[in-house]
């Protein structure tokens, strides 16, 4: 049974039972307690919560997971992996132990022909919480599962939370049985390799409070409600039905793994090194591509960083198994071709998907050969100290700092014929792993309680007039302070104000609140700020400055006309800029965020690489000829479907309701799904003025433009600084640029004439430093400071000088210079002195600490650079003794 199938059957089970099928959610919700969804109940959070009225008594869904605290586990076993699928049946307050149990065996053990999977009954086992003799009984009862085949497990196996504060209870576990050739007798206490689990009903029936663990946290007390939270593990099922020991064999990863296979020439299932780096690329490829599709991009922290190291590590891998440089495009498209059917954002945002991925392969390619050549200079120096071991100190900051693989490093010691401190890197990685589980914990707290607002989210969505009004009637629903409800709020407070109706504009959409009043005979209240709660309710913050105002007043509330005004040039303007770089850019050039206010705006978008300054002054040209032309803003509201279908655009990873509106400006040139505030024309936008453009992530790009009278002030500053320039240049204001060109070359000339001098003063020191020679032991040496302003290069020369004029003797020269708080330094030695034991890249650690510095080098030569020029005086003192003790003197 294909995947697919597996997935639908599922969907079709409950929705013939009468449950509302809901399309997964995006993998990134905004939930301050997950990177990334990573269950099937987290949409549905609110709800079990009570902080929000359910549309539906019952739900299901297959949701799109993924998982990432053990990504180095990943493909050492068949059992890790970054995404799965979770298929869940929920009832909020409708059925609870009983229905649970019969439909979850109904489908399991059903008749394929009638659309169950067809799995034998005498196969599977069940589990229950100690206590919970209910379950037992009607697994006994419903299913005929004899005694032999239940077991009980205690809270760390069979009580299910959230692992905050919040909804709990006992849940029951559904194991197959795959047979004696798996593992031992003995159900899923004695072997869960044997026993795998394949679906999870929890019976959501009692509230948790605070605790540290899994098994070690109060009950409060029993829930309003009894709620079910079931999750069944799609892939489990499919690998169990279509015959296959695991995952990785199923129908949706194979083909991953088949085109590693064709581009590296290696087979799968030969050998375990290679197997582990097949399956790698096989889970990671199919993580990335859905992550990317719901809006994440690479970077260098939270969930770009996740993405950065999947789509690394499968490079890498591809990299360790002999594929060629560039394999990320054609392993991305084997994850669209085999998950479409499931996931069609995969076909309609794929562009995007390439672009993001094949460029975060092409940047680590890059990283690759820059690591290597800090391998080679690690290696050197580990060899021209004697040692045969690159510590782990070294290998972990060419993981860390440069994100050299370990793997490689292994490899490449070997090639050199070194070894690597393996537990040193290792230990180093589990504390920068412990630090991020720490933090990880730190951040993790209770959800927010939004129960004070859930009267009004029930209630229905606030009223929204601020399309066709500026100004509107309104009746105070409440006042909230610190959380709760109060009655009124006076002079000088600062409270939050719910309406049943209001035209200012909520933050959202990448579009900031508007700010305006609320007032009433003897009322004057300031708002400052509004937010949506649950997508639906406006609430108001603000201050009272004159009167009182009490839940149930009728008051006026209206928009700063002012701010209004600036606020729709700033979001038209933002469609203009978008149009703009789609049309010179062309359709890759898709909307990664957005930021847009009264007169300014910034445009985040996907794009591989700097724009170049033709590029910008063609999209400020194209967005100032669309305003120009003076189009008609026109809006709409209509389904998803039709919108997307009359060349709407929609962001990646924002999840859209029933209906949505369209704004077009100018026909094709600009249609977009946008739920903000416009200008009624084009040409009321005002000139856009392009401030920059800068990289805020791995294939992001980020433009800034003032808009309108901003554009304007800021366009008259530039002309008063260019004729400020021209009047001191004595020249017309269009030949200042030719004029500076001049003067920087004139500089430029200048400098190099300089620093021939001052190289020329350095050298002649020479032979006075070579004169000046002291004797340490049999070893000649010349160690000294350089005068200030002395730059590395300069020194390296001197100090390779003063060492030939040193003759055949063991001859050392070691000089410090000091440049701008920066101490660089050289050290040389000869044959002679490395035969008597004196070797540069040794002597670098003698005084390294005393001037705050690192370095390294070989025997006869090495350099650096220290932050401490105080530390000069020591590191002299520091470096002869180090002679000393090296040739016994």
């Amino acid at each position: 049974m294909q995947t697919h199938d597996i997935r639908r059957r599922f969907l079709d089970h409950f929705v013939k039972a009468g449950h509302t099928e809901v399309p997964s959610a995006s993998l990134v919700l905004d939930d301050p307690n997950l990177l990334f969804v990573n269950a099937g109940m987290v949409q549905f959070v609110p709800y079990f919560l009570g902080q929000q009225t359910p549309p539906y008594a019952t739900a299901t869904s297959v949701q799109k997971c993924v998982r990432t605290l053990d990504i180095e586990n990943v493909g050492i076993t068949t059992r890790h992996n970054t995404f799965f699928q979770m298929a869940g049946n929920f009832s909020f307050g409708n059925y609870f132990k009983r229905d649970a149990i019969k439909f979850a065996w109904s489908l399991l053990t059903g008749r394929v022909e009638d659309g169950g999977y067809g799995f034998d009954p005498e196969r599977i086992w069940v589990t229950a919480y100690l206590d919970d003799d209910e379950a037992i009984a009607l697994w006994k009862e419903l299913a005929g599962i004899p005694d032999e085949r239940i077991q009980r497990r205690g809270m760390a196996d069979n009580y299910w939370s959230m692992g905050i504060p919040g909804p709990c209870g006992p849940c029951s576990e559904i194991y197959y049985d795959r047979g004696p050739e798996y593992g031992v007798d003995g159900g899923p206490e004695a072997d869960e390799d044997r026993y795998i689990e394949i679906w999870n009903l929890v019976f959501m029936q009692n509230e948790r409070g605070q605790g540290i663990s899994k098994d070690d946290f109060e009950i409060l007390g029993p829930l309003p409600k009894q709620n079910i939270d079931t999750g069944m593990g799609v892939e489990r099922v499919a690998f169990l039905l279509q015959g296959v020991d695991n995952v990785y064999e199923t129908d949706l990863v194979r083909p991953v793994i088949a085109k590693a296979e064709e581009l590296s020439g290696r087979k799968y299932g030969v050998d375990h090194t290679d197997d582990v780096r097949f399956r790698v690329i096989a889970d990671h490829a199919r993580t990335a591509a859905l992550l990317i599709s719901d809006g994440v991009n690479p970077g260098n922290d939270g969930r770009g960083y996740v993405l950065r190291r999947l789509l690394r590590r499968i490079v890498r891998s591809a990299r360790l198994l002999g594929a060629p440089d560039q394999t990320m495009a054609q392993l991305i498209t084997v994850v669209r071709d085999t998950m479409a059917e499931s996931y069609p954002e995969l076909v309609t945002g794929f562009d995007r998907i390439l672009n993001v991925s094949v460029g975060e392969e092409t940047a680590f390619l890059k990283t690759l050969t820059s690591g290597s050549k800090l391998f080679d200079t690690a290696a050197e120096t580990v060899k021209s100290s004697g040692r045969k071991t690159i510590g782990g100190a070294e290998a972990f900051a060419l993981h860390d700092t440069y994100g050299f693989p370990i793997d490689l490093t292994l490899e490449m010691a070997s090639e050199a014929g070194l070894t690597v401190d393996e537990d040193g890197f290792r230990s180093l990685m589990a504390e920068q792993r412990q630090r991020a589980k720490d933090d990880a914990r730190a951040r993790k707290h209770a959800h927010t309680d939004l129960s004070v607002y859930k009267d009004f989210v029930d209630r229905g969505p606030t009223e929204f007039t601020g399309f066709d009004e500026l100004s509107s009637e309104a009746n105070v629903l409440a006042l909230i302070s610190g959380g709760v409800r109060v009655p009124t709020a006076t002079a000088g407070e600062s409270v939050e104000v719910i309406l049943d109706r209001s035209p200012l504009y909520a933050e959202s959409g990448g579009q900031i609140a508007d700010i305006g009043s609320i007032t009433a005979p003897g009322l004057s209240v300031k708002v400052d700020d509004v937010q949506k709660i649950a997508k639906k309710v406006w609430t108001h913050k603000v201050t009272v400055e004159t009167g009182q105002i009490t839940e149930g007043d009728v008051v006026r509330v209206s928009v700063d006309p002012a701010w209004r005004k600036g606020a729709t040039q700033g979001h038209s303007g933002t469609h203009m800029v978008h149009a703009a770089l789609r049309q010179i850019l062309g359709p890759n050039a898709t909307q990664a965020g957005s930021l847009n206010k009264p007169g300014y705006l910034r445009f985040d978008f996907s794009w591989q690489g700097a724009l170049t300054e033709s590029q910008r002054s063609d999209i400020e040209a194209v967005a100032n000829d669309a305003i120009g032309a003076d189009f008609q803003v026109n809006t709409s509201v209509t389904d998803l479907a039709s919108a997307k279908a009359m060349g709407a655009m929609a962001l990646f990873g924002e999840n859209y309701g029933d209906e949505v509106r369209v704004v077009e400006i100018g026909g094709p040139f600009s249609m977009e799904l946008c739920g903000g505030t416009h200008v009624e024309h084009s040409s009321q936008i005002g000139p856009v003025t392009l401030l920059g453009e800068s990289s805020v992530g791995s294939g992001v790009r980020r433009v800034e433009a003032f808009v309108g009278l901003d554009s304007y002030r800021y366009l008259a500053k530039e002309r008063a600084l260019l004729a400020g320039v021209a009047s001191s240049l004595k020249v017309p204001s269009e030949e200042v640029p030719a004029r500076i060109e001049t003067l920087v070359e004139k500089l430029r000339v200048a400098e190099k004439e300089l620093e021939a001098v001052k190289a020329a003063a350095v050298l002649s020191s020479a032979g006075d430093l070579a004169v000046g020679a002291e004797r340490i032991g049999s070893v000649r040496a010349v160690i000294s400071r350089a005068p200030d302003g002395v730059g590395g290069n300069d020194l390296r020369t001197l100090a390779t000088d003063v060492r030939g004029r040193l003759g055949s003797d063991p001859a050392v020269v070691v000089l410090f210079g000091s440049v701008d708080g920066k101490v660089p330094f050289v050290v040389v030695t000869n044959k002679a002195a490395q035969d008597a034991g004196v070797k540069a890249g040794e002597l670098v650690g003698s005084f390294g600490p005393a001037i705050g510095g690192r370095g390294g080098g070989k025997a006869d030569s090495a350099q650096g650079s220290g932050s401490d020029p105080d530390g000069i005086a020591q590191a002299l003192v520091a470096v002869r003794a180090r002679i000393a003790e090296a040739v016994d003197a």
